[in-house]
């Protein structure tokens, strides 16, 4: 295969996994929307939590502890997006392939 010819297909495989990437955008946008909404209220509700137990002595390693958790919550919504992302690509990638053989 050519450069020129490789770079064409290089392209127009990229335009089908970009279009297949925002069908299925649309259709798992909500299922996320909602995860990530449940996600974000229980972090509100940790540090929420944690914030009145430090107004208690000894109450305070454990709102550290609620602060800790819901700062590990905040690294679990961009790291599920990413993952998802770089999986469905890889995917439509590897159908653009099949289709095209």
């Amino acid at each position: 295969m050519s450069v020129n010819a490789y770079d064409q297909h290089q392209q127009k495989r990229n335009e089908y996994v970009d279009s297949q990437m925002a069908k299925h955008n649309r259709f798992y946008k909500d299922i996320y929307n909602i995860l990530y909404t449940l996600n974000d209220f229980t972090i509100a509700v940790w540090f929420l939590i944690g914030s009145i137990f430090f107004y208690f002595e000894s109450l305070k390693t454990w709102g550290v502890t609620l602060f800790v958790i819901g700062s590990f919550q905040f690294l679990i919504k961009p790291t599920i997006r990413l993952i998802h992302e770089v999986n469905a690509r890889k995917h439509y990638g590897t159908e653009y392939d099949q289709l095209m053989k």
